[in-house]
């Protein structure tokens, strides 16, 4: 297991009663659901009822959109997560949204080359940068092929936490956004890099907000910028939020309203509300005149 944040939750699904951890889970995600339709995030929910999908609740692993009309399927580390992927989704995006091309990289599985979507990346969409941190779940080899494709440029990099293991996901460490960016920039031991990251997040006037460990063990680096009906919000956990000090969230007000959400059984599975989510950046089909919405 390379996931240091999922140890809390292992230990209690051994020793505790699964299905009262699957019921919490499943209301946390309800209420998340919830709390960005109230800030008018358009919301698609879909139901996983199959026992042997549990971290079905993070499909930003398995699938990334891309304004275009494209789409990317990717693949998994860990076998039972391969099935993940759902034909299902895939129907639904493109009855709804304009999809023009799927890009499915999910054979490099057999070679063992793994990309595990905006969970190994962090993607600057504006300055078309994927942020990536170095791991079994993010191989160069995938990641360069998918720049190639969708016209990235690749800011790969190490990153490790304060027990020397390797971060395992990107977007635990990092969040881009609009006016800002937050980043575990002590994680990266390569000075020279860390400077390279912290100038390129910081190009065309972002602000770089620079989490501390402790904030980054608690999700702090976890949250998206998502697009409401009176401006940006950004959804992070109720834990993270707790551990931003004033003037951090202060920056983070100057141009995106702070939306948190209780997630503490979700966030025992190791992750939190960026995971949850798989970002919509496609062009939403029109609706045939005499048809309700």
């Amino acid at each position: 297991m390379d996931n240091a944040f999922q140890t809390a939750f292992q230990m209690q699904a051994h020793s505790g009663d699964r299905q009262t951890l699957a019921a919490a889970a499943r209301h946390e995600v309800t209420g998340l659901a919830a709390a960005l339709e109230a800030a008018g995030v358009t919301v698609h929910l879909f139901e996983d009822h199959d026992e042997t999908r549990p971290d079905s609740v993070f499909p930003n692993n398995w699938l990334s959109t891309h304004a275009g009309g494209r789409i990317g399927i990717f693949p998994m580390y860990a076998p039972n997560r391969r099935h993940e992927r759902r034909s299902d989704i895939l129907d639904f995006l493109k009855t709804h949204y304009r999809v023009q091309d799927v890009i499915d990289y999910s054979g490099l599985e057999m070679d063992s080359v793994f990309l595990e979507g905006t969970g190994a990346m962090v993607l600057d969409h504006g300055a078309r940068v994927a942020y990536a941190a170095r791991s079994r779940r993010a191989d160069p080899v995938a990641l360069e092929r998918f720049c190639t494709n969708f016209g990235y440029e690749p800011m790969l990099f190490d990153a490790v936490d304060v027990n020397g293991t390797a971060v395992y996901h990107t977007n635990v460490m990092m969040t881009v956004a609009t006016g800002f960016a937050m980043v575990g920039a002590d994680l990266i031991p390569s000075a020279v890099r860390r400077r390279e990251v912290m100038e390129r997040l910081a190009a065309g006037g972002r602000t770089v907000i620079e989490l501390s460990p402790h904030q980054i063990s608690n999700f702090a680096g976890n949250a998206i910028e998502l697009q409401g009906v009176e401006g940006r919000v950004l959804a992070l956990s109720r834990r993270a939020l707790g551990t931003l000090t004033a003037e951090q969230k202060a920056v983070i007000e100057r141009s995106c309203t702070l939306l948190p959400v209780d997630v503490p059984t979700i966030e025992l599975a190791g992750g939190s509300v960026r995971c949850m989510i798989a970002g919509i950046h496609l062009d939403r089909r029109p609706v045939p005149a005499g048809v309700g919405g």
